[in-house]
C-alpha cells in the first residue's frame, strides 16, 4: 500500500483470498480498508484508525495478529496478518506491505477442539461426582474425616483439571496452580518466591496432588496449625546435564515442633512417590525440629518451553 492506504499492488493468491482483481483494487481509488476491511462481523462499520493494520503506515510500526476480512461475496473470514512500512533509500517510510493468510480452518479446529475439551472436562467432573457419591455411601457410618479426606483430594484434583480446562489442555500456570492449593489458608503467612510459567497438564495434576497434602498436613500439624506459623514456598526453573527441570521447596516454620511419623499414611506416601511415579520426579521430605522440609524436582519437555518472563515476590 502507499502512504495514502492504496493498494498499488496484489499478487494472484490476494486475488483469491478477497475476490477482487488487482485492476478492480486500483480503479476504486480507495483506501484498501474501505474494500476489505471496512465492517465488523457484527455489522458496525470499521473505521480506518482503529485498524491495526493501517496503523503500521502512520506509527511506523511492524504489527501483526488477527483480524476478520470481508470478501467480494459479503462474507466474513479470520486471517493472520503482518503489516510493516516500506522505506524508501533515504529510510523515509513511503508506504506498507502487507502479507495475509486465512485461517478459516484454524478457527474451525480451534473451535472443535474447545467444544471437545469442554465435553471431556463435563464427562470428568459428572465421574468425579459419581466417585464422591460413590465414596460417601462407602464411608457412611465410619470415620467422617476419612470421607473429608477423600473428597479433598477430589476437589484438589477437580480444582486442577479446571486450570487445565482454560487452557485447552495447553498447561498450567505455576503460580495459578500454588493459589488454587492454598486459597483456603491465610496468606498473610505465605511467603511465594518465583517465576511464574506454564507447565504441562500431566505435572500440573500431579504437583497440585503434592503441594495439597502438604497444606493439608501443614494444617493438621505444622505451621497452619497455630497462629505464627509461615510457610515458604520457592520454586524455580533449571537446566541440568539431564535436561529441563522444575524444583520447588516448601519450608515450614514458626509451627509446633514436628517429628517423622510412626507410620506412614497415604498423604505422606503421596508425597514421597506420587512425582516419582506418575512424572520421573522426586521428592525429599525432612521433619526439622522447625518445621516440615520439603523438596520437589520434576523432569519437563524440553521441545516446548513452558515458562513466562512474570516474576512473584510476595513476602509478607
Amino acid at each position: 500500500m502507499d502512504d495514502r492506504q492504496r493498494c498499488v499492488f496484489m499478487n494472484r493468491a490476494a486475488e483469491q483470498l478477497t475476490g477482487y482483481s488487482l485492476t478492480e483494487i486500483t480503479c476504486s481509488d480507495r483506501p484498501l480498508h474501505e474494500i476489505i476491511h471496512h465492517t465488523y462481523p457484527d455489522g458496525r462499520h470499521f473505521p480506518l484508525h482503529e485498524c491495526a493494520i493501517d496503523r503500521a503506515f502512520p506509527e511506523h510500526n511492524h504489527t501483526k495478529g488477527e483480524e476478520v476480512f470481508v470478501h467480494k461475496n459479503g462474507s466474513f473470514y479470520p486471517v493472520a496478518f503482518t503489516a510493516s512500512p516500506i522505506r524508501d533509500d533515504a529510510s523515509d517510510i513511503v508506504g506498507t506491505i502487507v502479507e495475509v493468510r486465512d485461517i478459516s480452518e484454524e478457527k474451525l479446529a480451534e473451535e472443535r477442539q474447545r467444544l471437545l475439551i469442554n465435553e471431556l472436562n463435563h464427562r470428568v467432573k459428572n465421574t468425579l461426582a459419581t466417585v464422591q457419591a460413590i465414596a460417601w455411601q462407602t464411608f457412611k457410618g465410619s470415620d467422617a474425616r476419612k470421607f473429608d479426606g477423600f473428597n479433598d483430594r477430589l476437589l484438589a484434583l477437580s480444582k486442577a483439571h479446571n486450570l487445565l480446562t482454560d487452557s485447552a489442555w495447553e498447561g498450567a500456570s505455576i503460580l495459578d496452580i500454588v493459589s488454587s492449593v492454598l486459597e483456603p489458608f491465610d496468606l498473610n503467612r505465605v511467603d511465594l518466591h518465583g517465576a511464574d510459567g506454564s507447565i504441562p497438564p500431566k505435572a500440573a495434576v500431579s504437583i497440585t496432588l503434592v503441594l495439597h497434602e502438604l497444606a493439608t498436613n501443614a494444617a493438621k500439624y505444622g505451621a497452619f496449625s497455630c497462629e505464627g506459623g509461615r510457610l515458604k514456598l520457592i520454586w524455580f526453573f533449571a537446566e541440568t546435564a539431564d535436561g529441563r527441570k522444575l524444583a520447588f521447596a516448601w519450608q515450614e516454620e514458626g509451627g509446633p515442633p514436628v517429628a517423622a511419623p510412626a507410620h506412614k499414611g497415604f498423604g505422606t506416601r503421596l508425597i514421597e512417590r506420587q512425582l516419582e511415579l506418575e512424572y520421573g520426579g522426586k521428592s525429599k521430605l525432612r521433619y526439622d525440629p522447625s518445621g516440615v522440609h520439603c523438596e520437589l524436582c520434576i523432569p519437563l519437555p524440553t521441545k516446548r518451553r513452558h515458562s513466562a518472563d512474570m516474576h512473584v515476590e510476595n513476602a509478607s
